[in-house]
């Protein structure tokens, strides 16, 4: 029986048991199989690779793992601190934008919110979540490893965070996107551009005391969802205002 050494550097020991992080694991194999695969069984997903390194020299995700490999796996996170000939991770995106899982709904909403093209329904099955990832190139976002996985996911993340407010900024932190937030453009309710309208086109649709207080309206160009400035839009800004503020 054959044995590899493996070592993961970082954030990804948060894929691995508690016996197994920060050390190094020895892996024993009889039959041939990829180091993406390998590494994979061992629970890490792929897309939070940035570089691997087999006996001192980098690979990609296509190599053989051999008998006596000592393997370095290391995360997008110290891609300034690890310099490699072979960079695993995908071309940056020119446009950045996203579809979620069904674990991330509000996180789904704060990123509207924020401006950010963002898919989400809560009845997208795996596998349509990767086939939407992969061809319309959005970063998945998910809680499920698993998906992450899938050979099809090419731009992925796992949300470490289950509280919604510390996922946006984990987000934002984890692709740099503090100065690209351009909040009240999208519709929370579809993910569609907001379009202003005059106040005559709508006002059969507004409440009597917003018909007489407010003049100022977006409606969605996707579902009609119409937008005012009332009560909540104070309250929003100050949340915008918070998550932004952790960019600085």
């Amino acid at each position: 029986m054959a044995i590899a050494y493996f070592q993961f550097y970082a954030e990804l020991n948060d894929f691995l048991p508690r016996d197994k992080r920060h050390v190094k694991i020895p892996y024993s194999f009889t039959e041939r199989a990829s180091i993406k695969d390998t590494i994979e069984s061992l629970g890490v997903p792929h897309p939070e690779i940035n570089c691997i390194e087999v006996n001192g020299k980098s690979v990609d995700f296509s190599y053989i793992v051999r008998d006596g490999d000592n393997i370095n796996v290391y995360p997008i996170s110290t891609k300034d601190l690890v310099k490699s000939k072979i960079d695993l991770q995908p071309k940056q995106l020119n446009i950045i934008c996203f579809v979620l899982d069904i674990h991330l709904g509000k996180l789904a909403t704060s990123l509207r919110l924020l401006g950010f093209d963002t898919l989400y329904r809560n009845d997208y099955e795996d596998e349509e979540l990767a086939k939407i990832s992969h061809e319309q190139s959005r970063i998945l976002l998910t809680r499920d490893k698993g998906l992450l996985m899938r050979s099809l996911v090419t731009y992925g993340y796992y949300v470490r965070s289950t509280n919604p407010q510390q996922q946006i900024v984990e987000v934002l932190r984890r692709f740099d996107l503090f100065n690209a937030v351009y909040p009240f453009q999208r519709c929370l309710r579809c993910n569609g551009l907001l379009k202003h309208t005059d106040k005559e086109v709508i006002v059969d649709q507004l409440p009597e005391t917003v018909q007489l207080q407010i003049n100022e309206f977006h409606r969605c160009q996707d579902c009609g969802q119409v937008y005012w400035k009332g009560s909540h839009y104070e309250r929003l800004q100050q949340f915008v205002e918070s998550i932004v503020n952790n960019g600085n």
